[in-house]
């Protein structure tokens, strides 16, 4: 039986290739997979560049969040992924969430829970482990700024309440709100949110300083302390 082999994006036509495809008609015009492809400069022995992305979108369920929670170590699984093609994509893709964050945090002014979410969920929603930030706001309930307080595993992290508590006085904020993530997919809180949320509460309020809510955040949904009555 006669074998075909893969062939290389230099065999494709011209106007097809990823890169000249962005300068001839435009940005909008590529796929996920030639984004990807682009980053990836080279596929392996018999295997395109636009394959390659294409192998890797489907690890990730051809879903950009998902893209997002993919390790170096994810990626050098795949034939034709080495340690630098690696990075660069998870650089890239970090590139891009500090982008978000950039547009975001304009000295906004919170009203409910849905901006608190839009304003983490790209921060954090897609991140294989425990991140624990707070938002530090004014008397008016405008940002001040976002921390990233602490950092663990899968299933948890360890957070300082007296940490919290300093960056609130040198900020001179008026009132604070708590938000990590569950990469579990979860969102109902543990017994240890349920706690830290109580002693950070009574901390702060020593300090005439007022924790407005706690949102947990797993994906493209989140659960709010506040909206539930727990704070």
């Amino acid at each position: 039986m006669q074998t075909y082999k893969s062939t290389g994006i230099k065999d494709w036509a011209l106007e097809d290739r990823p890169r000249e495809k962005l300068l001839t008609k435009g940005i909008t015009s590529i796929s996920n997979a030639e984004l990807l492809a682009i980053l990836i400069r080279s596929g392996g022995p018999e295997t395109s560049a636009v394959e390659l992305a294409r192998q890797i979108l489907i690890q990730a369920g051809n879903n950009l969040h998902e893209l997002g929670k993919i390790t170096v170590n994810d990626l050098i699984k795949h034939n034709g992924i080495g340690p630098v093609k690696a990075i660069t994509i998870v650089a890239a893709l970090e590139l891009g969430r500090r982008r978000r964050k950039t547009e975001i945090l304009e000295k906004i002014r919170i009203s409910g829970s849905q901006e608190v979410y839009q304003l983490f969920q790209p921060l954090i929603a897609d991140l294989s482990h425990e991140e624990f930030w707070v938002l530090f706001m004014n008397r008016s309930n405008r940002v001040i700024d976002n921390i990233r307080i602490s950092q663990g595993g899968i299933s948890g992290t360890v957070i300082d309440v007296r940490l919290i508590l300093k960056n609130a006085l040198e900020r001179l904020s008026s009132s604070l709100i708590l938000c990590h993530n569950h990469p579990s997919g979860n969102l109902k809180p543990s017994d240890a949110d349920i706690k830290i949320t109580r002693k950070i509460s009574e901390a702060s309020r020593s300090m005439d300083i007022q924790l407005l809510d706690h949102i947990i955040i797993a994906d493209n949904s989140y659960f709010s302390f506040s909206d539930e009555g727990m704070i």
